[in-house]
This record gives C-alpha cells, sequence and structure tokens, in this order.
C-alpha cells in the first residue's frame, strides 16, 4: 500500500520553521517505513514570497528559496494548491500575522486543515472565533493551536479534556509568560536592577525585539482569553483587566530610542515591590480566570516561595487547573523555555494528530 501523502503549506520559515522542516526531511525515511505518511512541504513562504515545489522541498530548500521565491497571496497559494491537486492540505502558522489569521475560513473553505502557534485566531473578536468553528465544522477540517500558549506541552488539551468529560473546571491560573518568568525569577533572587535583567532577557532573545510588547501583558492576556475561551465561549480580550508594567512616562507611546535609553525608569518601583512583600513571597506575573466570578486578571502578585508560581526558576511557566472536586489542590503543568526546537516539536505532534483524523476519515486505506 503506498503512503498517505500529506502537503503542509508553510506560513514563516524563520527560525521555527526552518526548525520544522529540517526536521522533517530528516525524518522523512521514519514516517515512511514507520507510519506510512509520506510528509511534504510543496509551499513554503515568508511574510512576503512563497517558493512552490509540487514534489516537496528538500534539503536545499534555503538555497532555492533565495533563488525561486516570489510575491505572492493566499489566493494565489490556494489556487495552486487545486491546481497541482495537492491533497491532505495542512495550513502551518508560524508567524504572529493578524491577517493571515483572518483567511483561516478562506483555507479551510478551500480543504485545508490548520496547525498554528499564531494565536491571532483564537483571540480576535468572538464573531470570528465562532465562525471560524463553524466553518471547521461544515468542511469537517481540524485546528489545533497547542503551542499558542505554551512550547506544545498539553495545556489546552488538558482543558479540554476535563471541560469535555464534565469536570468543573473553578479557576485556570499561572504564569505563562517565559520572557516575563525569567524576569522576576531573577529579581526576585538576586540584587540585579529590573532594568539590568530586562536588558539580559532581551540579549537572550527571550523578549520580543521591542520588549514592551512583554511588558504590556498583552502577550499573557491573549493566553489566557484562548484558555479561557476552551471552558466558556462568550468572552473578549476587553474582559480581561490587564495591569501593565509598563510606566505612565515609559510606555508604547514614547518612542523606541527613548524607551531604550530610559529603562532605569523601571527601578525604584520594582525595588519598592520586591522590599513590601511579606517573607518568603516572590513577585510573579500571573494570568488568571476565576470561572465561579467569571473574572479574569493579568497582574504582578506576590507569590509565595512554596507555590506552583514561586517555585518557578530560569524561564519556566506554569499553568494551575483548579477543579471542583479537588477544591484547592491544582492540576499543575510546567514548562520550560518555548526554544525553536520544543516549539518544532509541539506543532509537529499537532500536525500529526492531523494527520491521524485525516486516516480516520479514509477507512478504505489500510495502515
Amino acid at each position: 500500500m503506498s503512503a498517505l501523502r500529506i502537503n503542509i503549506v508553510l506560513f514563516g520559515i524563520e527560525n521555527v520553521g526552518k526548525a520544522l522542516i529540517n526536521h522533517v526531511i530528516e525524518c522523512q525515511k521514519f514516517h515512511l517505513e514507520k507510519k506510512n505518511i509520506d510528509i511534504r512541504f510543496p509551499i513554503i513562504t515568508n511574510s512576503e514570497l512563497a517558493y512552490f515545489e509540487k514534489e516537496g522541498v528538500g534539503k536545499e530548500w534555503e538555497s532555492n528559496f533565495i533563488l525561486a521565491a516570489i510575491p505572492n497571496t493566499i489566493d494565489g497559494i490556494i489556487e495552486y494548491a487545486q491546481e497541482q491537486n495537492l491533497e491532505n492540505l495542512i495550513a502551518v502558522d508560524f508567524t504572529d500575522s493578524k491577517e493571515l489569521a483572518k483567511n483561516y475560513i478562506k483555507l479551510i473553505q478551500n480543504g485545508f486543515n490548520i496547525v498554528a502557534s499564531n494565536k491571532n485566531a483564537n483571540i480576535l473578536a468572538f464573531d470570528f472565533y465562532k465562525e471560524l468553528r463553524e466553518n471547521l465544522e461544515k468542511f469537517e477540517k481540524t485546528f489545533l493551536y497547542e503551542t499558542s500558549v505554551g512550547s506544545g506541552f498539553p495545556v489546552i488539551q488538558s482543558i479540554r479534556d476535563l471541560h469535555s468529560s464534565g469536570v468543573k473546571i473553578t479557576k485556570i491560573r499561572g504564569v505563562f509568560s517565559d520572557s516575563l518568568s525569567y524576569i522576576f525569577n531573577r529579581f526576585s533572587a538576586e540584587e540585579s536592577s529590573f532594568s539590568s535583567i530586562l536588558i539580559d532577557a532581551e540579549k537572550l532573545g527571550l523578549t520580543k525585539p521591542d520588549s514592551r510588547e512583554d511588558l504590556s501583558g498583552h502577550d499573557v492576556a491573549g493566553k489566557l482569553l484562548i484558555l479561557a475561551r476552551e471552558i466558556r465561549e462568550n468572552l473578549e480580550l476587553s474582559d480581561i483587566r490587564i495591569t501593565s508594567l509598563l510606566l505612565p512616562d515609559l510606555n508604547e507611546f514614547n518612542s523606541k530610542s527613548e524607551y531604550e535609553s530610559s529603562k532605569e525608569l523601571f527601578d525604584k518601583l520594582y525595588r519598592i515591590a520586591k522590599l513590601v512583600q511579606d517573607d518568603n513571597h516572590v513577585l510573579r506575573y500571573v494570568g488568571e480566570f476565576n470561572v465561579l466570578e467569571n473574572k479574569l486578571e493579568v497582574q504582578l502578585l506576590s507569590e509565595p516561595i512554596s507555590s506552583p508560581t514561586g517555585k518557578l526558576k530560569d524561564s519556566e511557566t506554569v499553568f494551575e487547573i483548579y477543579t471542583q472536586s479537588y477544591g484547592e489542590i491544582p492540576i499543575v503543568i510546567k514548562g520550560v523555555k518555548a526554544g525553536k526546537e520544543a516549539v518544532a516539536r509541539g506543532v509537529l505532534t499537532d500536525v500529526l494528530k492531523v494527520i491521524q483524523k485525516i486516516k480516520i476519515k479514509e477507512p478504505h486505506l489500510q495502515y
């Protein structure tokens, strides 16, 4: 029996996308021999260009992309897939693009399943969120996005499984940002200034290119909304009370150069916050959804050092899931820094889940 051909259209080939392509190419023989699946990348794109290779890119894909990639659009990609009769399509989105996320519905309507580390489709207005899921059901397609919250460890799947089995979830909370975890873990344990640790985090590539995106709290709020919508659908990003880590006189309204040259303004405020804590407490930037009170908050808190959030080290993240059955004893899921290899593995896990669903829909195929 011939192998099942899977065609992945990859959006975003920097860092994590590159890691996924190279890993799949290296493991192609394994997937063929052990799982009888043939995973190909007939289309790979960056923010401006797309490279087309019907039989799938090979080990020389980076040089070929430079030589042969052309400007293209979602419509052009869909048209190419249809002209080449590409079946078993999976769009993998490693971008942060809202515009691409808004095109998921069009992709689904044209035969694509979707796997994404991009958060945007799940934090846009609820009307879009609902329409997206209606189209998934109508066209019998799958959308998985585990790495949009963690680096692939099963936070979303755990919450979804608990909820679908009838378990009453009462609270979801934790430290969801590896960059802010690193900053406050070090700040709590050392005498270094907040600004110096922030600069170290930037140099290590833990933060966004403009670290104000991390400090604003919007990334954490987006992850909280994704988790909250898994159990309580009709919620909007505006329902979350976000207490930013930025300052009234040092925020997103300053120029980038002003921000870069004035980070020491953070030091006094966070030094005071550290000093006024109770003994055996540490600062942590926490997202929390209190289901019983329907309250969603993202804020800096002083947490007991013995708690799951207080025990964090380096750039670890943690998700606490509280249920009615276990009261104040949470299910705890801890993860490490969301490095490119970890995210690539997490996305591949989602891809393999989609492939399994494709197999189930084809009962005449023997594997």
